[in-house]
């Protein structure tokens, strides 16, 4: 596969994967996993590098990692979008995750 050939399929996952992000209600989330899985993928770091990239336009924080981490390096930002959307959190003595059960957004397709 040439060079633009591989750059055009990225860039059609990286408008699916930003379009699949928006779609996700406030106080919701979707980890990598789940939202490469609604693509017919297995690339949850396609999809992290996707949010890396090209994720500042849409509710970056909504993106998760499966056991309710959020986005590395921005978990102060992250806390404050939680907390003003009611996302639900389970506070321990280590920082806070994501309570996945409730906050999991699954579309209805």
């Amino acid at each position: 596969m040439s060079g633009s050939a591989h750059a055009g399929s990225f860039d059609s996952f990286a408008e699916a994967v930003l379009a699949l992000v928006s779609e996700i209600p406030a106080g919701r989330v979707m980890s990598y996993g789940a939202i490469a899985a609604e693509l017919g993928s297995r690339a949850s770091r396609q999809v992290g590098k996707v949010m890396a990239y090209g994720g500042s336009d849409v509710a970056w924080w909504r993106v998760v990692h499966a056991d309710g981490r959020p986005p590395e390096c921005h978990e102060n930002t992250a806390l404050e979008h939680y907390r003003a959307e009611g996302t639900p959190l389970r506070l321990g003595p280590a920082g806070y995750r994501l309570a996945m059960r409730e906050a999991l957004w699954r579309p209805e397709r």
